[in-house]
């Protein structure tokens, strides 16, 4: 046994540590140089009856939106990425740079590695020194929360000084990845205790396999204040475990469940039955899929890998990326009549293949 592995630091080892900061090196790795995508969003079955008459003028559409009482600019939300190492701090503060300047909100990645090692908090704070208006959501797994307890949701917080707190569920990615937790006996409990005794909004986010009206409709009960859907379509997280499996069977599972999960545009219909707020993430690529997930029930849409890889680049090609976006979702408020984003779940659609007969299967 290594001297570091035998020293206890709070009931977590140096070796703890150093093993969750290199997994977040190793994930921000994956996501920017393989092919970790899988599945189908269902937002290619989605589409938006045209308004060749409409009584709107496009340059006048207001793309602000009202969120968890929070005003702001656009219906984008900056999904959760990274963080957690050394090398992710640049990267989350063009991020941030962004986010403040277009005053959109955003998520960080897990904040465990800096909870277990205060070391690695800056590759957080960094966050709000770049977006020092911007609504962000700190970022916490169910299973800490049940082992950890509320202490370590507040910290999350008071790290980067957040508005809200996402409580992240990944279950397949536990059951795949090589040091995962296979047990969540007492999850929603803790999560019923948090939401009873804190004092900002929490929000459930999976993390790539979606939402379904039976666990949305348990979390809304435990009292979170809004749900981000994490659909299948986008990163597959089995899929990015697979890449760092350490035995052959790990490898086979990650790519045998890669495309596992509720479609986002089927997650973000079922998750809307609950009637809470919706963020809808998970192979959200343009602006038009954001305005397809409003007009299905969701509030915001999330993106990460689509803006992960332009902000890689630089500040400029996120800057370029982003507006992109802005102006794709005022264009198809715009050919729908619709004036605001708020408009847009009034309008008329069709929904075809697959998507549709999932979305109307009922057990």
């Amino acid at each position: 046994m290594r001297i570091f592995d035998a020293i206890p630091t709070g009931g977590i080892t140096i070796k703890d540590r150093m093993i969750t900061s290199s997994r977040k090196k190793e994930h921000l790795d994956i996501c920017c140089n393989e092919d970790i995508t899988a599945g189908r969003s269902g937002f290619r079955d989605v589409h938006l009856v045209h308004n060749a008459l409409p009584e709107c003028d496009m340059d006048a559409v207001d793309l602000g939106v009202r969120f968890l009482s929070h005003q702001l600019k656009a219906p984008i939300f900056i999904a959760a990425m990274t963080g957690g190492h050394p090398d992710t701090a640049e990267v989350n503060a063009t991020l941030a740079r962004a986010a403040e300047t277009f005053g959109l909100p955003m998520g960080v990645g897990s904040q465990r590695a800096a909870l277990e090692n205060p070391e690695m908090e800056g590759s957080f704070t960094v966050v709000r020194e770049y977006a020092p208006h911007a609504f962000l959501c700190g970022n916490l797994g169910i299973i800490q929360l049940r082992d950890k307890g509320a202490e370590w949701a507040d910290k999350a917080v008071e790290m980067i000084d957040a508005q809200a707190l996402c409580i992240h569920l990944n279950p397949l990615q536990e059951a795949i990845q090589p040091e995962g937790d296979h047990d969540t006996t007492g999850c929603l409990a803790a999560l019923q205790e948090l939401c009873s005794s804190c004092k900002y909004p929490v929000i459930v986010k999976e993390t790539g396999c979606g939402i379904s009206r039976e666990c949305a409709r348990q979390v809304f009960a435990a009292g979170a204040s809004a749900v981000d859907v994490g659909g299948l379509g986008g990163t597959s997280w089995a899929a990015v475990e697979q890449y760092r499996a350490q035995n052959p069977m790990q490898e086979a599972l990650g790519r045998h469940f890669s495309d596992w999960g509720i479609p986002t545009a089927v997650s973000v219909r079922e998750a809307a039955q609950a009637g809470g707020p919706l963020i809808a993430t998970g192979g959200l690529h343009s602006g038009t899929d954001i305005a397809k997930a409003i007009s299905l029930g969701a509030s915001l849409g999330g993106m990460a890998l689509a803006l992960l890889r332009p902000a890689m680049e630089g500040y400029q090609s996120l800057y370029e990326k982003i507006e992109q976006i802005q102006t794709e979702i005022r264009v198809a408020c715009y050919l729908t009549g619709s004036k605001n984003p708020a408009a847009l779940p009034n309008v008329r659609k069709y929904v075809t293949g697959i998507t549709s007969e999932m979305m109307q299967y009922e057990e």
